[in-house]
C-alpha cells in the first residue's frame, strides 16, 4: 500500500511541475498589410521630425500617419523579397498613394532607392 501512495504522490508532483513550467505567453497580435512606400528626400537630412528627433538618413526610421512613435515595422519589398526593420519617429506621408516614408538607407537596403517607391508588405505588433 505504501508503494501505491508513493507512486500516486510522485505522479501528482510530476503533473504539478509540468503545469508550472507551462507559462502562458500572450504574443501581441501582428498586423500585416500591403501598401506603397517611398523614402525621404535628401533635403530632409537634419530636420526635426514630429517626434522631435532629427532625421538621419543612415538610421532605419520611418514616417507613418497613425502608428505610435517607437513602433517597429518590418518592411518587405515584394519585388525583391528583401526586408528591413524601421522605427516610426515621424508623421506622414501626406499622400493618398503612399502610406509609409522610410529613411534612404532603409530604402537602399530593400532595393527601392533607385525606383523611388515600391509595393511593400509591412508587419508590426498591434498597438495597445
Amino acid at each position: 500500500m505504501k508503494f501505491h501512495l508513493k507512486l500516486l504522490l510522485f505522479i501528482c508532483l510530476a503533473s504539478f511541475a509540468a503545469k508550472a513550467q507551462q507559462v502562458p505567453t500572450k504574443e501581441p497580435d501582428t498586423v500585416v498589410k500591403t501598401i506603397f512606400a517611398t523614402y525621404y528626400a535628401k533635403k530632409f537630412e537634419g530636420r526635426k521630425t514630429t517626434s522631435g528627433e532629427r532625421y538621419r538618413s543612415k538610421k532605419y526610421t520611418a514616417a507613418h500617419r497613425t502608428l505610435p512613435f517607437g513602433t517597429i515595422v518590418k518592411v518587405k519589398n515584394l519585388r525583391t523579397g528583401k526586408t528591413v526593420e524601421v522605427r516610426v519617429n515621424d508623421r506622414g506621408p501626406f499622400s493618398k498613394k503612399f502610406s509609409l516614408d522610410i529613411s534612404s538607407s532603409a530604402a537602399k537596403a530593400i532595393g527601392i532607392y533607385k525606383l523611388g517607391y515600391a509595393k511593400v508588405e509591412i508587419s508590426y505588433a498591434q498597438p495597445l
